[in-house]
């Protein structure tokens, strides 16, 4: 599987199914992605919007230094960046209230399908966020650790450093909320 590069090959030669394949296949993971990024889902729409715009309209090249997925992540969280840098005025949403805004959609529970990953969810919700960003993209999008690392703009150490620590404090979080914790 390329992870969507042929769906974006395809979308540069003129199909516009490919875009639509994209759109179809990528929106939902990183809509929550950046929503953990931004803690605002609303924001991270609009940050989802903007990753594909981009893509439509700037198209810019795809070089297969990574896979398509981890390329695509990368976008999306510089348009997230972006759009924090532009919106400095904006209030900051607690993880309480995103974690609320998220419940009342119904996106997250869709996403997330069977019991454990729900725990995993709610566990996650109440670590740092740069624990959550790196238990996210390796727990829940599969990314490895050195795509997981370009994404997040660290070394594949960092990457390794942070999962360690966000994985420890997981498993006392978890236990805590009483959960079993079988490992990751």
């Amino acid at each position: 599987m390329d992870n969507g590069a042929s769906s974006y090959r395809r979308f540069l030669d003129g199909d516009d199914q490919g875009m639509e394949e994209l759109i179809r296949d990528y929106k939902d993971g990183l809509l929550l992605y950046l929503n953990k990024y931004i803690r605002s889902i609303s924001c991270a729409e609009d940050c989802v919007q903007e990753t594909f715009i981009r893509l439509a309209i700037k198209k810019p090249k795809f070089r297969g230094h990574s896979s398509f997925k981890t390329w695509l992540y990368a976008i999306g969280r510089n348009e997230a960046i972006s759009f924090l840098r532009k919106d400095k005025s904006r209030s900051i949403v607690s993880l309480e209230d995103a974690e609320e805004i998220s419940s009342k959609t119904d996106l997250e529970r869709d996403y997330l399908k069977d019991e454990q990953k729900i725990q995993l969810h709610q566990a996650i919700g109440q670590l740092k966020p740069e624990y959550q960003q790196v238990l996210w993209l390796t727990v829940f999008e599969g990314f490895r650790n050195e795509e997981a690392a370009k994404i997040m703009r660290k070394s594949k150490k960092q990457i390794e450093n942070l999962l360690y620590n966000a994985k420890k404090a997981l498993r006392t979080e978890m236990e805590s909320e009483g959960y079993q914790y079988e490992g990751l």
